[in-house]
């Protein structure tokens, strides 16, 4: 399990984290998927600008929102624009910085104004989203016998849309991410696969470069929209734009208070939540889960796994399979 104590914000950075009451829905929140907890990816309309002159040399940052929190995806979002353009027109007109400094209602107006075609932000830079669902994280970190850790997760997510842009022929000369572990490892492993890409992995690049400022808020955005869509699943009538669970990680009481009172008695939670993460396994546990998953070892003999021999009650040892096979003893003389 990938998730660690870096990975939760400050007790007085919660509110920070917590979606703002009638977030911009961005192009990037597709209901649909979110709801059924597919993982999916977002681009925006290549910029008018590239459009006119595609040999024009760009500038892309890379950041994530939601690596830690135990409900909702982990989004990673990149922006690209020219690179005449890249301080300019984020530092000094429209002032990005790190998500995690700006306002929740600030993020969301700029989020709008990216989207809102009769900007210079949208005239002038494409952005894309790649949201990884709370079920596909947990499904991947839970595989039988090597999983598919959280960090190798994310930078299949970096790798696949930076191809994706590059794919669609915006000329990419300089590329600025946030690092996931050791900035320096994580560079050389993606100078490999773009060599021709000027590449700089930093800590804090959120805070250093204002075209990974604006992917953080891409992501971030997109990230409480889904939040917002996936509690309609749970929300009173009377809802008003209120997220019960707040920020959805593990420190915000809000968030265990809210897994606390809607547990089902079978199924938990719904794919809004990471089952593979600490906070939902005692959870569980300590509501006595009444099932245990045995896989078998790699070298078993695979063709002779039945589906109803992977799930055996905690307290009891395999029985005869058809004297039980409707789930009741059967007498023995019946057969």
């Amino acid at each position: 399990m990938d998730e660690t104590m870096e990975d939760q914000p400050e007790t007085q950075n919660i509110e920070n984290e917590t979606p703002v009451q009638n977030v911009f829905i961005a192009p990037s929140i597709d209901t649909h998927l979110l709801l059924s907890g597919e993982s999916y990816s977002h681009h925006s309309e290549l910029p008018p600008v590239i459009k006119a002159d595609p040999s024009t040399e760009c500038v892309l940052g890379v950041d994530e929102a939601g690596r830690g929190p135990v409900l909702g995806p982990m989004v990673y979002a990149l922006y690209y624009l020219p690179l005449s353009l890249h301080h300019s027109l984020l530092a000094e007109t429209h002032r990005f910085d790190d998500s995690k400094v700006l306002t929740p209602a600030v993020r969301s107006d700029l989020m709008q104004k990216i989207c809102t075609t009769s900007t210079d932000l949208y005239h002038n830079s494409g952005w894309a989203t790649r949201s990884l669902s709370a079920r596909d994280i947990s499904a991947a970190q839970m595989i039988p016998h090597g999983t598919y850790n959280l960090n190798a997760q994310a930078m299949d997510a970096t790798i696949e849309l930076i191809q994706q842009v590059l794919d669609r022929g915006v000329n990419v000369r300089e590329v600025y991410i946030d690092t996931i572990g050791p900035p320096a490892t994580y560079q050389k492993k993606l100078e490999r696969i773009f060599p021709s890409l000027s590449i700089t992995v930093a800590k804090k690049a959120d805070s250093l470069y204002p075209c990974v400022s604006a992917a953080s808020v891409c992501a971030k955005v997109t990230r409480d929209a889904a939040l917002d869509v996936l509690y309609t699943s749970y929300a009173p009538p009377d809802h008003k734009g209120e997220v019960a669970w707040g920020s959805g990680y593990p420190s915000d009481a809000r968030c265990t208070t809210w897994l606390k009172g809607n547990m089902h008695p079978v199924f938990g939670w719904g794919s809004e939540c990471r089952f593979s993460w600490g906070t939902a396994k005692e959870l569980l546990e300590a509501k006595g889960a009444p099932c245990r998953g045995d896989w078998a070892e790699p070298d078993d003999d695979q063709d002779n796994l039945k589906l109803t021999g992977f799930f055996v009650d905690a307290g009891d040892e395999k029985e005869d399979e058809m004297a039980t096979w409707f789930g009741w003893r059967v007498a023995a003389e019946v057969f």
